[in-house]
């Protein structure tokens, strides 16, 4: 196991949580409701309060002095880890939600198999994070049940999100040579369980939303990499990381 591959990991942990937290971030003054407007924000901090686990650690491993907030704020746009799937806009409540529950089925999987990582750190991280990571899978899994298999008008906009969103997942589960650095190590697990995992969850959703799942398995690839974003993570960074980068070292 070499600390560039598990730097790796790190940052495509920490990340994938970084900038669904800003995105789902965006919805705060403006949800369709009041609860949701509340829940969102939570659930926004909760991934932001992992991403400083994730980055922290990160950092550590990294021994360049860095800190979680430098990584955070202070990386260029090809310098990022995360799926390309968690950096698409917002576009409507029904394509946030439809994204919420794709990545919060993974999500739940993935911090469960991590809580038992040979990595200590890894696994104590993973372990304190599920607990969040199971209230959002049951919030939006409730939510697209109900849009879903409600109106429709709510019916069309769900069916739509899942259409526009079902080549972006299978990213979730690609393994490179980093990751199988980290599985031969035991710090990350295989992905193919943990696919068929959040495959019988997203099916058993489904099913209840009334939303036909596509058949075709594309999936958009290069966002773990690095190789390739989306234009739309740049624009984000350049509103997340305005204040740092306008006024170098400023803190509170």
């Amino acid at each position: 196991m070499t600390q560039d591959a598990l730097f790796q990991t790190l940052l495509r942990l920490g990340d994938n949580t970084l900038v669904l937290g800003h995105r789902v971030s965006e919805w705060c003054g403006k949800a369709p409701v009041l609860e949701e407007d509340i829940a969102l924000a939570n659930t926004a901090l909760d991934f932001i309060g992992q991403t400083q686990m994730w980055l922290g650690y990160a950092a550590e491993v990294e021994g360049k002095g860095r800190s979680a907030d430098d990584l955070a704020f202070l990386r260029d746009v090809w310098d990022f880890r995360n799926i390309l799937m968690v950096e698409r806009p917002n576009l409507d409540f029904g394509h946030t939600m439809m994204r919420q529950f794709l990545f919060d089925a993974y999500h739940r999987a993935l911090l469960a198999a991590l809580s038992t990582s040979s990595d200590t750190r890894i696994a104590e991280i993973a372990a304190k994070s599920v607990k969040e990571a199971t209230y959002h899978l049951e919030r939006s899994a409730e939510t697209v049940i109900a849009l879903g298999d409600g109106t429709e008008v709510s019916h069309a906009k769900m069916q739509e999100a899942l259409n526009l969103l079902w080549p972006y997942a299978g990213e979730m589960f690609e393994a490179d040579a980093t990751d199988q650095l980290m599985i031969d190590a035991g710090v990350l697990p295989d992905p193919m369980p943990l696919r068929a995992e959040w495959m019988e969850k997203v099916s058993q959703v489904m099913a209840e939303a009334t939303l036909s799942i596509p058949e075709d398995d594309f999936a958009h690839k290069g966002g773990r990499s690095g190789a390739r974003h989306t234009e739309h993570l740049g624009h984000m960074l350049t509103q997340m990381q305005w204040l740092q980068r306008a006024y170098p070292g400023a803190n509170w």
